[in-house]
């Protein structure tokens, strides 16, 4: 498989500045104690080579604490509400979309060319994750979306935390099993009986039957944790992480694929969105990015802390 395009949109606009946050908040949200050690980081039997999955490596890790959960909504309006910090939608305007979830009432919508289930809506954002005909959408105990690389990192410097690394994320997602595919073990979530994340399931883009109780984000705390408590660190939303995104392919379309992807963050986790006919980016050594401005409805983030033991 060498991957489908747009699983992130970018924004391709003009880099907003946010003005400096006053203040220093206290993350509403619990955090779990991830050990250190020997971390595996990417893998050996890549699905999506363009992307730069293999070869696996060991880095070395040092203890930290990350999130029980993506970010939610009521997280986030907590920050808000204390700093009124303005998100990158909302400064430009609108966002992306997912087309299934755009009300009749909004009325004609610009799609991405080759991904037109990616429509920009104005006055989406993470207020309004559909848009303004949406209603209230806002639910406190789902991730919030529509946020940024520059937003999610406003956020965890309020908190007194950061995102995560590459390794990090990947190391806290296995949970402690090892060499992984999925924070549960291997088996493969389908579209029948094993749901063990919120992904699609059905003929994508088109009809999501929603057979794993959702078609759409999930509430944060939705589904079994992994080994280490850690709720949906594959589908549900993309989480934004610390760097850059860097393609170790050597081959001549991940080469081209790096170059395309200049100036992008990395996401990892996959989303809702996901599915087996399309692409598989809801595996642990999953990887895309997209550019620090852009926002999505299936793009969150959650935070990571440095711990002194």
């Amino acid at each position: 498989m060498d991957g489908k395009s747009c699983c992130a949109p970018p924004r391709g606009g003009t880099t907003q500045v946010h003005p400096p946050i006053s203040g220093h908040g206290s993350y509403l949200g619990d955090v779990i104690n991830i050990p250190g050690g020997k971390a595996l980081v990417g893998t050996n039997r890549p699905m999506i080579k363009v992307d730069g999955e293999g070869p696996q490596r060991t880095v070395r890790v040092k203890p930290f604490a990350l999130g029980k959960t993506a970010v939610s909504n009521l997280d986030f309006q907590n920050f808000v509400s204390q700093t009124g910090f303005q998100t990158d939608a909302e400064i430009f305007g609108w966002s992306f979309v997912f087309h299934a979830h755009v009300p009749k009432e909004t009325g004609h919508t610009d799609g991405i060319v080759g991904a037109e289930w990616w429509r920009r809506v104005e006055g989406a954002n993470w207020r309004t994750p559909f848009g303004p005909y949406g209603g209230d959408a806002c639910d406190p105990n789902l991730p919030v979306t529509h946020v940024s690389w520059n937003d999610a990192r406003a956020f965890a410097n309020w908190v007194g935390g950061r995102l995560p690394t590459e390794p990090e994320w990947e190391h806290a997602a296995r949970g402690g099993l090892g060499d992984v595919t999925y924070p549960w073990g291997d088996q493969a979530p389908d579209d029948t009986d094993h749901f063990p994340c919120n992904i699609w399931q059905g003929d994508f883009p088109h009809v999501d039957t929603g057979a794993d109780g959702f078609a759409g984000p999930a509430p944060v705390t939705s589904y079994l944790p992994n080994g280490f408590g850690l709720f949906n660190m594959v589908g549900n939303v993309w989480e934004w992480c610390a760097e850059d995104f860097r393609n170790r392919s050597l081959s001549k379309a991940g080469k081209a694929h790096a170059k395309a992807m200049r100036h992008h963050k990395l996401i990892k986790g996959g989303s809702f969105l996901c599915h087996e006919s399309y692409c598989t980016r809801y595996r642990i050594a999953a990887r895309t990015g997209n550019t620090p401005d852009s926002s999505t409805s299936h793009t969150g983030f959650r935070v990571a802390f440095d711990t002194s033991a």
